[in-house]
């Protein structure tokens, strides 16, 4: 039975945009490789924090279906590619996702079909990798079938913009592949915004991200050297903030995580040195900066034991929040890790608390979960927030604590407080 569109990889972008799909009236199958992810999701079972075990009954409801079954995609108008872009070893994406995903559309490849890929990657994927492969087998993208590129913009946790209301861009491999990208997603998103191709398309999903990673780090080092001076950067940025114009507030922390920001830029970097032969200085020094804070949050800790006559060797440390942003259990990249890591490795006995996450397997049997957040401050030689879920009430921890190190600036009412 044809139906209009196959979202292939089911995962934190591929599901919502099938959500919006499904809730506008489309038929849409969903595919993915993981056979467990399937059997969950036909059952109504959801894997991802934005959507609960009720959206995806509700989409099922709404003729939603998921499948792994590849010759499936033959019986879709549309195809759109929402799969992983890790790094690879030598610090670009890694497409081995992104290619399979493209060997299976081409295999089941259609005239008049549209394919859209939504990965994040370096400007020039779509021409250069995807299309070729689709070609292969003698049907030509803008003449037999159309081909484009629109950046996922998911925002996961996000309670304000979703799928449907944040703005997507388009860019196809002709005008005409462009209006076709902007005709299908136009049925169930708000608003469509045409980029002049796929390479500006791209480029355009790594320059927002490149500008909030530049800027995270730009805070980051001002919080190094606004300790050193004894100046409240949080105050600073507080006040800088109340400016109507020309100002942005981002934030320091223990380090970024997720998906987007510690990667994405990435590609970029990579993409100009291998092509162009030098650096993206802006995008390298600020990698250098936001990997370098979990032990710069490591040096400030030992020297709060060491105010209270303690060392890290031996002493308990309690991480609380180990996802990589607030109110999700997505822990990629989640600067817990390498904090943790290095505590363990400076001899401390580290502890962990999230209210989203039951097991922590970053660390193996090297880091324990305490029940209770109120009860495992209280008999830590420190308690470190990572991360600022709204399950914690910040003073009340910071009141119970020994010492409590606050790398989010939330605490306000507890002498035993330091922030970063």
């Amino acid at each position: 039975m044809a139906v209009d569109a196959v979202i292939i990889g089911l995962g934190y972008v591929g599901l919502p945009l099938a959500q919006e799909a499904t809730r506008a009236g489309l038929t849409i199958l969903g595919y993915d490789i993981n056979q467990g992810v399937v059997d969950a999701l036909n059952a109504g079972t959801s894997h991802i924090d934005d959507l609960t075990d009720e959206h995806i009954g509700e989409m099922v409801a709404g003729g939603f279906r998921a499948t792994t079954d590849e010759a499936e995609i033959a019986t879709a108008k549309v195809a759109v590619i929402c799969v992983p872009t890790p790094l690879s070893d030598e610090g670009g994406p890694d497409l081995r996702a992104v290619e399979g995903a493209v060997d299976a559309v081409a295999r089941n490849l259609q005239p008049g079909m549209l394919v859209v890929l939504e990965s994040t990657t370096y400007p020039g994927t779509t021409d250069e990798v995807v299309r070729p492969k689709l070609e292969a087998g003698g049907l030509v993208a803008g003449t037999d079938f159309h081909l484009a590129f629109s950046p996922e913009r998911i925002d996961p946790g996000n309670e304000t913009f979703g799928a449907k209301n944040t703005p997507k861009v388009v860019g196809g491999q002709t005008p005409a592949c462009t209006e076709a990208a902007a005709a299908f997603y136009g049925q169930f998103v708000d608003t469509i915004v045409r980029a002049k191709g796929t390479r500006e398309a791209e480029t355009a999903k790594l320059l927002e991200n490149t500008y909030r990673h530049i800027n995270i780090a730009l805070v980051n080092e001002m919080a190094r050297f606004c300790h050193e001076l004894g100046i409240d950067l949080w105050d600073v940025i507080d006040a800088a903030a109340s400016k109507p114009f020309g100002f942005q507030a981002f934030y320091p922390g223990p380090g970024v995580g997720g998906h987007c920001i510690p990667i994405d830029p990435n590609y970029l970097s990579h993409n100009v040195r291998a092509r162009l032969g030098y650096p993206f200085r802006f995008v390298e020094l600020a990698q250098e900066i936001n990997s370098g804070m979990p032990g710069y949050v490591v040096s400030r800790i030992q020297d709060l034991l060491n105010e209270d006559g303690k060392s890290l060797k031996g002493s308990t440390i309690l991480l609380l929040g180990v996802t990589y942003k607030p109110n999700i259990a997505d822990q990629r990249e989640s600067p817990a890790v390498p904090l943790a890591r290095a505590l363990v490795a400076k001899g401390a006995t580290v502890q962990f608390h999230d209210p989203h996450v039951a097991s922590w397997g970053a660390l193996g049997e090297s880091a324990t979960r305490v029940e209770d957040a109120q009860a495992g401050v209280t008999e830590a030689d420190l308690t470190v927030l990572v991360q600022n879920h709204r399950e914690y009430d910040v003073d009340a921890l910071a009141d119970a604590a020994t010492r409590f190190f606050d790398t989010r600036g939330k605490a306000t009412s507890s002498e035993r407080v330091s922030r970063l």
